[in-house]
């Protein structure tokens, strides 16, 4: 499967946020890359800079590709509600960034390993598309044979967030997508305004 494997502290420091988590080398240099670093005068940014800007940072941040978020926005634009909520809740209902949410991985990237590689199961059915979209009441459980690995053990033991749309049952290792969230209860720092704009060209 396709997906983006280049350097990941020069894209968050791009777009001056630790998009791919926590992150000790942006953390040290948390300006643009570049030669010059943080002495380079910068322009005002154009209309179409800024759009462009905001869709990549919501491709990064999901580990989405071009053609898959395109196709993602065509979906998203012919569904009812407003197109850029339901794209950022097309993107959130994707099997990775709910394995990802729930803490079995510590980030979206080893949370599609994970699925790739069968260790998820979704109604206690193994599924290894990441881009799976769960639906409401949809149950995502950690398979049997894989509840003993260290990275899943480390990373729920390290994980603290609590999202109102999802359930987690630590003995069970398995939660419950409980509904689709709404845009408020997206944490990510994406205009999707800016998105649906670009797009609308």
């Amino acid at each position: 499967m396709a997906r983006y494997t280049g350097p990941k502290t020069k894209i968050a420091r791009k777009f001056g946020e630790p998009i791919f988590g926590s992150d000790k080398s942006f953390e040290k240099r948390n300006y643009p890359p570049g030669q010059h670093g943080n002495s380079r005068r910068r322009g005002k940014k154009s209309e179409y800079a800024i759009q462009l800007n905001e869709k990549q940072k919501a491709r990064y941040t999901y580990g989405i590709l071009e053609r898959q978020f395109r196709n993602m926005f065509k979906k998203a634009s012919s569904a009812p509600g407003i197109t850029g909520e339901v794209l950022l809740q097309m993107c959130e209902s994707r099997l990775d960034n709910v394995v990802y949410r729930m803490g079995i991985a510590p980030t979206r990237a080893s949370a599609r390993q994970l699925v790739t590689h069968r260790h998820i199961t979704v109604n206690g059915e193994k599924v290894n598309i990441p881009s799976y979209q769960l639906k409401a009441g949809d149950v995502v459980g950690v398979r049997e044979k894989s509840k003993s690995l260290e990275l899943i053990t480390n990373s729920l033991s390290n994980s603290s967030h609590v999202y109102e749309w999802i359930t987690w049952n630590n003995d069970k290792k398995e939660g419950t997508y409980v509904s689709i969230p709404e845009r408020i209860q997206i944490p990510e720092n994406i205009n999707e305004q800016l998105i649906v704009e670009l797009y609308s060209k």
